[in-house]
């Protein structure tokens, strides 16, 4: 098992995605964000089921940035409930889980 992690989150757009990709990675809060453009979403929302493009952000993080990748995607975001959830990484390149590891934010860098 790795301290890293994918963490899930849908957009109303490809803009609305790329910039919360980018305000993510900028802040070394993701080491790289996977924009996947028209998602189709069928979910209930307020008593009804909704039918919606959206665009799926997979962003790789690590566990420790979670609650403050989490609370960026809130702050940026159009919906009023985004999702942001996280899977844990249980194994993967060790040449790629170190390059994250190495663009992350560490401990020793400011918030």
């Amino acid at each position: 098992m790795t301290d890293k992690i994918v963490v899930f989150s849908t957009c109303a757009s490809p803009e609305e995605a790329e910039k919360i990709a980018r305000a993510l990675v900028e802040k070394k809060l993701a080491a790289c964000v996977n924009i996947l453009p028209a998602v189709r979403s069928i979910y209930r929302w307020k008593d009804a089921i909704e039918d919606d493009r959206e665009t799926l952000l997979l962003i790789k993080s690590s566990r420790a940035l979670f609650s403050e990748l989490r609370s960026e995607i809130e702050r940026l975001h159009s919906y009023e409930v985004p999702e942001a959830i996280a899977i844990s990484i249980v194994d993967g390149s060790e040449r790629y889980l170190e390059w994250m590891s190495g663009v992350l934010k560490n401990d020793e860098e400011d918030s």
